[in-house]
């Protein structure tokens, strides 16, 4: 087994981690950071439907960023080890603000009159590849920063704060998207996505800049790229709560789906479909507060499994109703039980893994479940073409039911872990 620092969490102060202003400037970044970037994803997944008109169309939005993601991810672990993180994650906003410039050129009447609307939705699909390659970097660099900017007996304190900062802007970001769609349209929205794309770069380099925690010598890439891997693996822990949240994050990602209910099924147009698409997030952020104020004192390993379990109903209940308030309800339950699983994923990883390592481990955990965000996008799209649009979500969350029972079984470590 890896050598790790002895977990531990010293500090009953909810607010501990906040107080520190390094911490502080990060978290507002990066709030702003993510509320840009789902508003530039709710809007492309709406935009690329209105183009097409296929269900399949949106799965190969997903496709299109996690085919890259997936095969840089771990390279970019090596990366972020041996880089200065604040100049890493400061070329990485840099970079998704190219991206939604060039989505906001093409949202343009010049490129409407000059393109049709299958050429549009390659161009997008190409500026959505290249979004895959940085978000490879940018993310697992943004979550390695936590532990560069607090003392690590307030880690599990920050973890939480660093979640629910994540959850608010994605709620912020679905939210606002539909209701700037509905009022602006499809360029306005990027204009705005594009102003907060710089608000965000203009905070994060008030940032101090953070070396490598270990210099690696002469080590070769692939020889830490594989001591990252090895790590993970050998840490049942962190292994087990990845393999659980990825394949019930690909198999419940039918809401990804959430645009042709909004639009064909609900018919509540793009005010609706912000949202739908933010109840998860709402969701996520009321178990995250709730977490924040009152931690789990105990048997934090089975309420994840009991977390993703309800998570798959909810996913079914979805799928079956016509109703928007009820959607939106069991859509906004989905998001806390989300939540709960989110904070003590996100804790084990922070607690369990060396600082000189946590690029590699991010790296890896993106590979494990960030991806499977877009795979389950993918998964959806392919089996809403194959299933309709309603039997496709219902098998999401059976097969999202199925992967927790698997998992209880295969990963007792997992189950009766406690921090």
């Amino acid at each position: 087994m890896p050598e790790t620092t002895p977990v531990t969490q010293i500090t009953n102060d909810p607010f501990a981690s906040v107080r520190i202003p390094e911490f502080k400037n990060l978290m507002i970044g990066r709030f702003t950071f993510i509320v840009a970037l789902r508003m530039m994803s709710t809007l492309v997944g709406w935009w690329v439907y209105e183009l097409t008109g296929d269900p399949f169309a949106i799965g190969l939005i997903g496709l299109s960023e996690v085919i890259p993601a997936i095969c840089t991810a771990l390279y970019a672990g090596h990366v972020i080890d041996q880089s200065e993180k604040r100049k890493l994650m400061l070329r990485g906003v840099i970079f998704y603000f190219c991206a939604a410039a060039l989505l906001l050129f093409l949202s343009t009447d010049f490129i409407e009159l000059h393109l049709s609307n299958r050429g549009i939705t390659i161009s997008i699909y190409a500026v959505i590849f290249c979004t895959g390659i940085i978000r490879s970097f940018t993310g697992p660099t943004f979550s390695a920063m936590v532990a560069n900017v607090v003392p690590r007996q307030y880690l599990q304190n920050a973890t939480t704060w660093n979640q629910g900062s994540w959850l608010s802007a994605s709620v912020s970001g679905h939210a606002t998207a539909g209701f700037l769609i509905w009022k602006l349209g499809i360029t306005g929205t990027l204009v705005v996505v594009c102003v907060m794309l710089v608000i965000a770069i203009t905070v994060l380099s008030r940032l101090k800049p953070k070396p490598p925690m270990q210099q690696s010598g002469e080590k070769k890439t692939w020889e830490s790229v594989k001591e990252g891997l090895r790590f993970v693996f050998q840490t049942k822990e962190i292994l087990g709560a990845f393999t659980l949240d990825m394949f019930a994050v690909l198999f419940g990602g039918a809401v990804a789906m959430v645009p042709v209910y909004a639009k064909d099924i609900l018919q509540v147009g793009p005010m609706g479909f912000g949202w739908l698409n933010a109840a998860v997030d709402i969701g996520a952020i009321l178990s995250v507060i709730s977490l924040t104020l009152y931690p789990m004192k105990k048997a934090q390993g089975k309420k994840l499994f009991l977390a993703v379990a309800g998570f798959g109903i909810c996913i079914i209940l979805f799928g079956i109703s016509k109703w928007f308030l009820f959607s939106f309800v069991v859509l906004l339950v989905a998001g806390m039980l989300d939540g709960i699983s989110v904070v003590v994923r996100g804790t084990v990883m922070q607690l369990k893994t060396p600082d000189h390592m946590r690029g590699r481990v991010s790296s890896v955990g993106s590979m494990f479940i960030n991806s499977s965000n877009e795979l389950g996008q993918f998964e959806s799209g392919l089996t809403a073409r194959l299933m309709g649009v309603v039997p496709s979500v219902v098998f999401g969350g059976v097969m999202t039911l199925l992967v927790v029972v698997i998992t209880w079984w295969k990963a007792p470590t997992l189950r009766k872990f406690e921090y």
